[in-house]
């Protein structure tokens, strides 16, 4: 007996529901092609051409799915962002009791090994400059990152608004990275070890301040 055929409704949502994967597919390859290149070269150097050339693709297929460099960048950086939350989660799933120093680890962990998603991270900050229409979204990461740092924080003991703890961590753990990643003269494998030992050491004073304390406005 023959199959019975799907109504041309049914046809159009499967054709719909095969393009948005496609589309999909191809927003994700276009991202890949774009952390390689921004990893590669300094944000301000590099051109859609670069990143077409990288995904084998032609600069007018890439502002199909994005406006413009910046919404690329970004949509990269909260795909980095994302997976260092992911991490971070994982983290405290696995080990409950984790604390301060076991988050200054994981953070410094993911940008020590992912540097391009770092030199996102700090051009935004340093150049402040996004499309109106994204900035909610960036902000939204952000206090993402914030949120988990006050949890730790408030099993720590901290009381009142926590969220100023966890803005001088989270400003803290950048300055080591930035500070110390291209340290001169050490090999890579040194450079994190201290960029870890950093960590611990902050951790450890952010944890002995509420002990003694209980910092906390």
């Amino acid at each position: 007996m023959p199959a019975a055929q799907a109504s041309p409704k049914g046809q159009r949502t499967a054709g719909r529901k095969a393009g948005r994967k496609v589309s999909t597919a191809r927003k994700d390859e276009i991202i890949d092609a774009a952390e390689r290149v921004f990893a590669s070269k300094p944000f301000p150097r590099v051109s859609m051409r670069d990143i077409a050339r990288e995904a084998g693709i032609s600069p007018a297929l890439i502002y199909r799915h994005f406006a413009d460099q910046q919404h690329l960048f970004l949509e990269a950086f909260f795909r980095g962002a994302e997976r260092l939350m992911g991490r971070i989660d994982e983290l405290f799933k696995v080990h409950p009791e984790s604390g301060l120093e076991d988050a200054s680890a994981a953070f410094i962990s993911f940008l020590a090994e992912n540097e391009h998603y770092f030199k996102m991270m700090t051009h935004f900050m340093l150049e402040g400059t996004v499309h109106e229409g994204l900035l909610e979204r960036l902000n939204s990461i952000e206090r993402s990152v914030l949120d988990r740092f006050d949890e730790l924080f408030r099993k720590a003991g901290a009381v009142g608004d926590v969220r100023i703890l966890s803005h001088c961590f989270f400003a803290s753990l950048n300055g080591i990275l930035i500070t110390f990643r291209r340290h001169p003269g050490r090999t890579k494998e040194e450079v994190v070890s201290h960029m870890h030992r950093l960590g611990i050491t902050l951790a450890r004073l952010f944890a002995h301040a509420l002990r003694t304390a209980n910092v906390g406005p």
